[in-house]
């Protein structure tokens, strides 16, 4: 073996007899023996050497090894990687933090813990000041309570104040302490040598803003406004703004209703370069909460130990990205303790002042802070780093871990956050790399459902990630189903229209599928299944009594409604008067059965339609007289419509008064 070795350049340094050999290089000779070295195209071979030695020795190592594979005499060929111990904390309770290993937090650690630079504004219910796993863990401000109700606040102080410690959300003990929790998550004080007391954070060498506005009940959209301009470094109530603006604001809390005023607050903050992180909602709806679902806010949905969508996360299109939000249900990994997410809070129920404990939490306001804090270590490797960039890797696949369909569905957007794959991104975009293309087909909605009266369905083509995209075809694959162009550009992208024909089919369930191929055949091509019913008209003229609906898509309540009753010759006549009328104002048309007197219409086994259809829900405007707004009203056969992230899936309120009407 070391005769063998050495004819090739190269020396034994260990192993052989059957084992693994440890062979290096020998300068030259090596290179010469195994052919690495001499002159192609007609120009010397030195030419191409790089300037760093370092950086020549790896490449002559690469080429060797190149060499080598190619030999019959030769099994295998590898490099003699370099490992590195990952940076493990030694908190006490760091065993017990299963949501930091399952976004490969350990591994990002090597490459940053947090710069003291970069500051995360916590805007929640303030935070324990004292907590030993906090002390020393803020930013040079000190924070600011901005709840300006007095009995809200329940801290003794009149008005808006300089002191965010958190006295507690309950009157009478048993608080949850909840933005300690959070502001734990991201940058809890943490170890990684010698005997660490408590739990870890996502970033801990990176500083807390803490900024109070959430009380004993709730907080209100001014005063989160004015926290949100002073954590920008903005005008607001304070009267003045600290020396550090925040680089990233976690907003663990939300609710329905739009505001307007709060969309411009969040706009002005991303403007002046600060990323936006908020909490989906628990609410296991796709209804919007706010202000996760605000124009240039990351939404956040939560994930289990498991990789599987909480029970209690909210979903739908706003969803930009996945983060562990825990869930106390089940002890999967057996650790002895359920699994929630685990971080420092107080406790008040004993009546003799706040202890500093530990507790296990589950909701998207625990995911957010983790991804919180994975953007503040992309900004501690990339000072420069903007809510654009952030926004391009999220959307280009680079910085996580997709799951459920390719490319973004609206569970876990775009994926689970990945903290190494982030943090190193972020560093080569700190070293002049670009972002690279990543493009990713989208074809709305993921299912047609044409039932037994549908002809005609809008099918929508887009790229939902960055660089360049074609189509080539779009094809189906039944003599019934026809696929034309709409309004599509050269690539291929935009609107298509899918018409069925039922002439000369028989009575029953007819299935098909639709298939768009890109041009690159590095991509894949993605599949619509179609199904469409032919019946008996007599069947499908009468859907039973009908509710109509006019929903109001901010909030995802009934604006406006009717009891249709019962059909005339199988339509359902309605009409709408007095809808509020308001700038940006959107609402769905529905109109669906009630059958098990639940209150609730478009329940699983209830008739169910949405104007312009189920599988592709189109809003309505305000200020303008609407007519002829004909829409299919029936029962589902069995293929679930994933897109229509417009409907919650349990169906809409029916307003109380209405309900009564109904026999």
């Amino acid at each position: 073996d070391q005769a063998r070795a050495a004819s090739l350049g190269l020396r034994a340094r260990g192993g052989g007899n059957g084992r693994a050999m440890l062979l290096t290089l020998d300068g030259l000779k090596s290179r010469q023996a195994l052919g690495i070295a001499s002159a192609t195209a007609g120009q010397p071979a030195q030419r191409s050497r790089s300037a760093d030695p370092v950086k020549q020795l790896k490449l002559d190592t690469l080429q060797a090894i190149k060499a080598l594979r190619k030999r019959d005499d030769v099994l295998y060929a590898e490099p003699n990687y370099i490992r590195h111990a990952t940076r493990v904390p030694t908190d006490r309770y760091y065993d017990l933090q299963w949501h930091y290993p399952l976004i490969n937090l350990p591994a990002a650690w090597d490459i940053s813990t947090g710069d003291a630079n970069v500051i995360v504004a916590v805007i929640d219910t303030g935070v324990l000041l004292r907590h030993p796993d906090l002390a020393g863990q803020f930013s040079a401000d000190g924070g600011y309570d901005f709840i300006s109700d007095d009995l809200n606040a329940n801290d003794g102080q009149p008005g808006i104040d300089d002191d965010p410690n958190d006295p507690g959300d309950k009157d009478y003990g048993g608080s949850s302490f909840h933005g300690t929790h959070v502001a734990g998550t991201v940058a809890a004080a943490t170890r990684f040598s010698g005997t660490g007391t408590g739990v870890a954070g996502v970033a801990p060498g990176v500083k807390i803003m803490p900024l109070r506005v959430l009380g004993t009940r709730g907080g209100s959209d001014y005063d989160i406004i004015q926290a949100v301009r002073y954590a920008a470094g903005l005008s607001n109530d304070s009267g003045g703004v600290p020396a550090r603006k925040a680089d990233v604001i976690n907003l663990s809390l939300g609710g329905a209703g739009y505001s307007q005023a709060a969309q411009n607050a969040y706009t002005a903050a991303r403007n002046a370069g600060v990323v936006i992180v908020a909490a989906a909602g628990n609410e296991s709806t796709s209804n919007p909460s706010y202000p996760a679902a605000y124009e240039g806010v990351i939404s956040v949905s939560a994930v289990d130990i498991g990789k599987q969508l909480a029970p209690y996360s909210n979903y739908g299109t706003s969803i930009d990205v996945a983060a562990p939000g825990g869930s106390l249900n089940l002890d999967t990994n057996g650790d002895g303790y359920l699994d929630g997410v685990l971080s420092a809070v107080g406790d008040d129920s004993g009546g003799g002042g706040i202890d500093f404990v530990y507790k296990f939490y589950q909701g998207t306001s625990m995911a957010a802070p983790h991804m919180a804090g994975v953007v503040a270590l992309m900004k501690s490797v990339h000072g420069d780093l903007t809510p654009d960039d952030v926004d391009n890797l999220l959307s280009s696949g680079r910085i996580v871990e997709d799951l459920g369909p390719d490319g973004r569905d609206n569970q876990f957007g775009h994926g689970l956050i990945d903290a190494l794959k982030a943090v190193e991104e972020a560093r080569r975009l700190a070293t002049g790399g670009a972002i690279p293309d990543n493009p990713q087909l989208s074809v709305t909605p993921a299912s047609l459902n044409f039932g037994g009266s549908l002809t005609r369905l809008p099918l929508s083509v887009t790229n939902g990630g960055t660089g360049t995209l074609e189509i080539d075809t779009v094809s189906d694959d039944a003599d019934w189903l026809t696929v034309s162009a709409d309004s599509v550009n050269a690539a291929g992208l935009g609107g298509y229209q899918v018409v069925v024909d039922r002439s000369g089919l028989s009575a029953g369930t007819y299935t098909a599928t639709i298939t768009v191929t890109p041009t690159d055949p590095a991509l894949p091509a993605v599949t619509v299944p179609v199904i469409q019913q032919v019946g008996a008209p007599a069947i499908a003229s009468n859907a039973g009594f009908h509710y109509v609906l006019l929903v109001d898509v901010k909030t995802g309540r009934a604006s406006r409604s009717q009891w249709a009753g019962a059909p005339r010759n199988g339509e359902y006549r309605f009409r709408l008067d007095n809808v509020p009328i308001a700038e940006g104002q959107r609402y769905i048309l529905l109109a669906g059965t009630d059958q098990n007197n639940d209150g609730i219409i478009c329940d699983a086994g209830e008739a169910c339609g949405v104007y312009l259809s189920r599988s592709q829900p189109k809003t309505i405007g305000t200020g303008d007289s609407h007519r002829g707004l004909d829409f299919v009203s029936g029962f589902s056969i069995g293929l679930q419509n994933q897109s229509a992230s417009l409907i919650p899936t349990r169906g809409i309120a029916i307003p109380r008064p209405l309900a009564k009407q109904a026999p």
